[in-house]
């Protein structure tokens, strides 16, 4: 049986089986940097076409060029309805999308690291499962796209996510249509572009040329210059060269000389998205040659069936010569219809196009218009790390997060970038210094509300996490308690208890507490007559005391010192003790004072020394020795001498 579409000009290609589909119209738009939707009128003969057999399916639309060759408009089937009644013909309407529009189906929160802009979107679109449609030309990139550290989709489709980076990125692509797949060509520079086979030049051929098959021409060709910004400044700041960050370092500025470009009009932006001048330089360098783009605009109208979005061409024959150029078609909207078979042969093929394009002196950059999400407001997080480890952390003290919508983040030292952590102080070498420790619980903001840029801010409590104390028990306490890592089990802590009249501030070491005083260090306790003011020190081990210079200790009332067991007390020069009542020395076991020169004890009254009933005693005007038996053994001679008489007394006294 003989094929219906055979010999036909324009034919349809469709899940839906050989020529079930015929063509009666196709109108859509496709422009750089977006998706093309084409709306495909059809007809058939079978009235229960179900929509299952051709939606998410690859349709084609052909159509035969003039002068030979094909140009095929491909896409996936988005949309399919049944839209009446046509004679013995059944209506269809079908939406044909590329691809990558699938990808405004699916939303996301992750996180990429160390990726290129091109990477990621590799990623996004082949992980996706987008029904094994995806192909995706990164080939005909001119520029370097380095890896980004960190980059978050967050709360954004596929597809937004994916044009914001391209867009941020000054990267745009456009779809080239083959029989049987198109492929989405990512591009930076005209170098990305090519003429379409055929259609290098196409010839002006005026209004009265409209519709002339066989004549292809353009037949509108409107060309509009308009005043845009003539510079582009971006600043940034960059912790680690912070001070050269202030300093101006980060400040860049692009600019491209043209007659619609006026330099007074400058666009500055903070932030501007970098930390190495070169990569910011770059970056205002696109936007410059965003908006010399827009400059010029180009509007037409043609029946020559090959201009397509993305292919080049050069106009001859045009009334001014300067028009006579070569140009980037940017956008088309393309007209084709064939009514012939619901209406039994009459009305034919017909072809228009409207386009927009941009002189190929001009340069092009998408616009960027996709805007970033913005977080609104903190979020909390878990503090994570490497396994075994209890803190996690750089020589800037940042940490490493899992955010609680990131699902594919393995609670470990790759769940996040490095965060910083907000600190009460920070200084060059001075301030506050508290490090989350994994499993903590953290708030997160976002400057700006930028998602690739978040900071630590603080840390809470939460059910797994509980306060130190009991609460609202002891909600007068007020503490700072460590825990000692690795491990636990001990911890250093200063609390304070606000309680009325039982306020306290208590400080636990864990195991050693070293102060430092530089100058004078006072201790007051108990000057306030309400509270007995008493101190307790307790060491259970042993203690030592350097004074470099003097010491001076007063004790108001009582002193008293127990030793339990041995005293030892060396002083290097002299000692005085200076007693204004009695003084009781009591040993229990001997008592030896030596004296390498001389000793004096000196008394106003009297001295009295006592051994049992035997004493010597020592007054101003006597001396008298008492006892049971009193020897005096001189080893060498023994002198007594006395100023007046000297009385000897005993039962026996014996002179030898």
């Amino acid at each position: 049986m003989p094929s219906l579409q055979a010999n036909r000009e324009v034919t349809v290609t469709s899940a839906a089986g050989a020529d079930v589909l015929l063509l009666e119209r196709l109108h859509g738009s496709e422009m750089l940097g977006q998706p093309f939707e084409y709306r495909v009128q059809l007809v058939s003969a079978e009235p229960d076409v179900a929509a299952a057999a051709v939606l998410g399916k690859a349709m084609s639309v052909t159509i035969v060029l003039p002068a030979g060759g094909e140009r095929v408009f491909h896409g996936v089937v988005t949309r399919f309805a049944c839209a009446g009644r046509a004679g013995a013909y059944t209506r269809y309407e079908a939406v044909l999308r590329p691809w990558l529009w699938l990808l405004t189906r699916a939303s996301n929160c992750r996180i990429f690291q160390q990726k290129s802009v091109p990477a990621i979107v590799r990623a996004v679109c082949e992980g996706g499962g987008y029904g094994g449609e995806v192909n995706l030309d990164v080939t005909a990139l001119a520029g370097e796209y380095a890896e980004l550290p960190y980059c978050v989709q967050y709360r954004e489709t596929d597809f937004h996510f994916v044009s914001r980076l391209l867009e941020e990125a000054g990267i745009y692509y456009w779809f080239r249509h083959e029989a049987g797949r198109h492929t989405m060509v990512l591009a930076d520079s005209y170098a990305a572009h090519a003429d379409t086979p055929g259609y290098a030049r196409i010839r002006f051929g005026g209004e009265e040329g409209r519709g002339v098959v066989d004549g292809e021409a353009v037949h509108r060709w409107e060309a509009a210059t308009e005043i845009q910004a003539g510079a582009c400044a971006l600043n940034d700041f960059d912790f680690e060269k912070a001070a050269a960050s202030t300093s101006g370092a980060l400040l860049v500025r692009a600019a491209i000389p043209a007659a619609a470009l006026d330099a007074e009009y400058e666009l500055y932006d903070y932030p501007g998205g970098y930390t190495a001048a070169g990569a910011g330089t770059a970056r205002a360098r696109a936007r410059m040659e965003s908006q010399h783009g827009q400059c010029e605009q180009i509007n037409g109208e043609t029946n020559a069936r090959g201009v397509a979005a993305g292919r080049m061409f050069a106009l001859t024959g045009h009334p001014r010569t300067d028009q006579d150029r070569k140009v980037l078609v940017t956008g088309t909207t393309v007209d084709v219809t064939d009514l012939r078979y619901a209406s039994g042969g009459g009305g034919g093929f017909a072809f228009h196009c409207a386009f927009t394009a941009v002189g190929e002196r001009h340069s092009y950059r998408p616009l960027p218009v996709t805007p970033k999400p913005v977080v609104r407001g903190p979020q909390t997080a878990m503090v994570v790390g490497k396994a075994g480890e209890e803190i996690w952390t750089d020589k800037y003290g940042r940490i490493k997060v899992q955010f609680h919508w990131d699902r594919d983040g393995q609670d470990d030292e790759a769940s996040s970038c490095w965060v910083r952590v907000q600190q009460a102080w920070a200084g060059k070498g001075w301030g506050s210094m508290f490090i989350p420790r994994i499993g903590m619980e953290v708030v997160v903001s976002f400057l700006e509300g930028d998602p690739d840029r978040p900071l630590v801010t603080g840390c809470v409590y939460n059910g797994d996490a509980m306060p130190p104390y009991g609460l609202p028990g002891e909600q007068t306490k007020s503490t700072l308690r460590t825990n000692s890592s690795k491990g636990g089990g001990g911890y250093n802590e200063l609390r304070f208890e606000d309680r009325k009249d039982a306020e306290e501030i208590f400080v636990q070491a864990e195991k050693d507490f070293n102060r430092v005083v530089k100058n004078n260090d006072t201790l007051t306790v108990g000057f306030e007559k309400k509270d007995k003011g008493d101190q307790t020190v307790r060491i259970a081990n042993d203690q030592s005391l350097e004074v470099g210079h003097d010491r001076t200790v007063k004790v108001a009332h009582d002193d008293r010192e127990t030793v339990e067991h041995s005293q030892t007390v060396a002083i290097t020069l002299d000692q005085t003790l200076d007693v204004g009542g009695r003084q009781t020395v009591t040993v229990t076991g001997d008592q030896t004072i030596t004296g390498k020169a001389k000793i004096v004890v000196t008394a106003t009254t009297s001295i009295e020394l006592k051994v049992g009933s035997s004493s010597i005693l020592i007054e101003p005007a006597a001396i008298t020795i008492k006892g049971a038996q009193i020897t005096l053994d001189a080893s060498g001679k023994l002198d007594a001498k006395a100023a007046g008489p000297v009385t000897v007394q005993g039962a026996v006294v014996k002179i030898n």
